[in-house]
């Protein structure tokens, strides 16, 4: 008589219950995978669109280093004036709508030493938080700085 009978039976649920944690846990790290590779693309494509402001207003140096510079814009203006300025700006913040979340920019270019400066800002709360590098939260930004 076998008194063991049952006892694979036993053993296959607990090795089934061990694999499924296992294969909850590599879920959980694709999923902040992925939350952290939105987060990166959405800083390079940033990154991207701030130099793309930048060189546009260095195609049209004349303009952009009027005083004041018509391409002075905060973060929560619309971009007005006329002309090329008025184009570029409308542009660059209609890419920045459409390539990162909640993005929007800022332009200010310094009337004595021509720096200027870029800020672009988004919504970055899908990513995972890491307050010590400085990522992740809810709202981001990068600031370039250059000389026209």
């Amino acid at each position: 008589m076998n008194k063991q009978a049952g006892f694979s039976l036993l053993e296959v649920l607990i090795t089934m219950l061990i694999v499924s944690f296992g294969l909850l846990g590599i879920a959980g790290l694709v999923i902040t995978s992925l939350k952290n590779t939105q987060g990166s693309y959405a800083r390079s494509q940033a990154s991207l669109l701030a130099n793309d402001i930048i060189d546009r207003m260095r195609a049209n140096r004349a303009v952009a280093s009027a005083t004041p510079s018509p391409y002075n814009l905060t973060l929560t203006a619309d971009p007005a004036g006329a002309g090329v300025p008025l184009a570029d700006l409308t542009q660059w913040r209609s890419a920045l709508a459409t390539s990162v979340p909640a993005g929007t920019g800022a332009v200010n270019v310094d009337d004595a030493s021509k720096k200027v400066t870029v800020t672009v800002q988004w919504n970055d709360s899908h990513a995972t938080a890491d307050a010590a590098r400085g990522v992740g939260g809810s709202a981001q930004q990068i600031v370039v700085e250059t000389r026209l």
